[in-house]
């Protein structure tokens, strides 16, 4: 284990043994911000079986899966920028906040899309809003990026995606000419993706209320399949694909904004999934669950595998696939491409004597022609994600801490 490993662990027990439960999930969290959480668990293989965490490596992760089961609770007093970034600051609004009011078993899964049953067809239904700055960036803008964002909730679920509809909410003083433009990408994007936008709603604010178009989507799709498909359904033995490179979104928005003295190039990503995730579904019965890797990137998908079955993940940094522009732009901006958003990439975990299939099926596919297995689910140190990085060490990677790359969709 190296030493600043070591002294993370020590650090980590001595606050265990100090402090009480309550001040156990502040002292998580303070660690995580400050990147303690990335020092992580260190090298694996110091005591006990290969590949397995130490005793006092052990202590640490049962004292951070304890934190995170604590019924969630909300420490500021007002809503902040970190609790849109879909973080620790997210998940714990949404848990303590519109879960706990709303609960119900439809609700509790918390997947992309509520499954439906009516009469006798099983039904997706999804909603999303999109409030992306700015609003035209290269490769697209808010128009259809909302139609994509809800196809892709829609397809990730395994619905086929039928019909949308569409809110938008308009700053007096909008040009008419941009939202001609934004209406016109949606028609696009809706023809691509063969849905259609079939209902909507049009408010306008005063000048100053709002930021030009926030746009609202709802989707509904048919299930015609019989799998049981959701982050609570992972096994030891499955594998992690990520469907294509990832981050490009988040990085070419952050550029767009013309805040930063960096030029790269690079677009977004954004497209509709649903025919790659078809081919994938008719190709491979073990499909355990699909996630669109949006806010808070694959990092935030995979801790929520790993809580929701209870297992561990483990993943390999080499094999991650990052274009070079985005790696080097989010290195200048001091970010993890892991938590970097993708607006046309989805996580897959698969049953892993099926993953050269799955392989082979988002292959054929052009927005899955640089598909990879990532990593693969473990029963070891579960609820927890841990990454092996390109030097040989192993390091935890936690949820989010605050807001890097706010309003990127």
């Amino acid at each position: 284990m190296s030493e600043r490993g070591a002294s993370w662990v020590d650090e980590a027990l001595r606050e265990h043994e100090e402090h009480t439960a309550a001040e156990h999930t502040a002292a998580v969290d303070q660690a995580a911000e400050h990147g303690a959480a990335e020092q992580g668990a260190a090298e694996h293989g110091t005591g006990g079986r290969p590949g397995s965490p130490s005793d006092r490596e052990q202590q640490v992760l049962d004292r951070i899966d304890r934190a995170r089961r604590r019924r969630p609770r909300i420490r500021e007093e007002r809503i902040t920028m970190s609790h849109g970034a879909g973080g620790k600051a997210t998940h714990t609004l949404i848990e303590a906040v519109f879960l706990d009011a709303f609960r119900n078993p439809l609700l509790e899964p918390l997947e992309d899309a509520a499954q439906l049953q009516v009469g006798g067809a099983r039904l997706a239904l999804t909603t999303d809003s999109y409030v992306v700055s700015p609003l035209f960036f290269p490769g697209g803008n808010i128009g259809d990026l909302a139609v994509n964002g809800t196809v892709n909730d829609l397809a990730v679920s395994g619905a086929t995606p039928l019909y949308l509809s569409a809110g938008f909410v308009l700053e007096e003083g909008f040009p008419v000419a941009d939202l001609t433009t934004i209406v016109a990408s949606m028609t696009a994007a809706a023809a691509a993706a063969g849905v259609q936008v079939v209902t909507g709603d049009t408010k306008v604010v005063e000048r100053g209320k709002a930021d030009g178009c926030y746009i609202n989507t709802a989707g509904v799709g048919v299930v015609e399949h019989d799998l049981a498909m959701g982050a609570a359904t992972a096994r030891p033995g499955d594998v992690v694909i990520v469907s294509g490179p990832v981050g490009d979104h988040g990085v070419t928005i952050m550029l767009a904004r013309g805040e930063l003295d960096i030029e790269a190039d690079l677009t977004s990503d954004t497209a509709a999934m649903n025919g790659m995730i078809a081919g994938l579904l008719g190709a491979v019965p073990g499909v355990r669950a699909m996630r669109d890797a949006t806010r808070g990137g694959v990092a935030t998908i995979l801790n929520e595998v790993a809580v929701a079955a209870g297992v561990g993940v483990v993943v390999k940094e080499d094999q991650i696939p990052v274009r070079a522009q985005v790696r080097g732009a989010a290195e200048l901006l001091g970010i993890d491409p892991m938590y970097v958003a993708s607006e046309g990439r989805m996580v897959a975990i698969v049953d892993g004597e099926q993953a050269d299939r799955a392989m082979a099926a988002l292959r054929a596919h052009p927005l899955g022609e640089q598909a990879a297995v990532i990593g693969h689910i473990t029963a070891d140190s579960p609820g927890i994600v841990l990454l092996k990085t390109a030097f040989g060490g192993t390091r935890i990677v936690d949820l989010l801490v605050g807001d890097p790359l706010p309003r990127i969709c």
